[in-house]
């Protein structure tokens, strides 16, 4: 199948998809750190939506779109960015494509456009780690959790009482990247479900 994986630096979910002989690109504007630059396209993914692709599987930028950043939408401009991010969210949605995933934390897009499909996190996929991970899916079925662990607890109480999640224990600098980052459990289980006796 060829499928390309949107705005993926790490190209998670594109090796998992070569392991099992797929045509997959990874596309992002930064480079790709998953080390294999052969199967990453470095630039604006929207020209590549009008090219036939089998599948499409998207992790567009949730800076301005999660429910965390919604503490600063007073700042000059925030609102804007918003709806700039929403109308790139939606170009995955509305793509000539028969087959799309497309993830994100929860937030915006579940008024501005539905609820997701599916809502998992990595400690259902093997991954000790909560992450609410949203799903919103054209012809694909749900994922089915590989390996349940117990719901990880947060990693420590900060002075005021609140419970901090891995995350958040990184430095700011760090944190977006990290946090952008698919789970291997997740990836590879895109991968097998998504395509595993798919017929076009």
């Amino acid at each position: 199948m060829n499928i390309l994986v949107a705005c993926e630096e790490s190209q998670a979910v594109t090796i998992e998809l070569r392991k099992l002989g797929h045509i997959a690109f990874s596309c992002d504007v930064q480079e790709c750190s998953g080390g294999h630059p052969e199967w990453h396209i470095q630039g604006d993914v929207i020209p590549l939506l009008k090219y036939k692709w089998d599948m499409i599987i998207a992790f567009p930028p949730c800076t301005y779109l999660t429910f965390a950043g919604n503490r600063h939408l007073s700042a000059p401009g925030r609102l804007e960015k918003r709806e700039e991010a929403a109308r790139f969210f939606m170009r995955f949605v509305n793509a000539e494509c028969n087959h799309i995933a497309i993830e994100n934390p929860l937030g915006y897009m579940s008024s501005f456009y539905r609820k997701p499909d599916q809502i998992i996190h990595p400690y259902m996929f093997g991954d000790p780690f909560q992450k609410r991970t949203c799903l919103w899916l054209k012809n694909l079925p749900l994922l089915e959790p590989t390996y349940f662990l117990p719901k990880p607890d947060a990693i420590y109480v900060d002075s005021k009482g609140k419970r901090r999640n891995w995350v958040e224990t990184r430095s700011s600098s760090d944190r977006q990247k990290i946090r952008s980052k698919t789970f291997p459990g997740i990836a590879e289980a895109m991968a097998f479900q998504f395509t595993n006796n798919f017929y076009l």
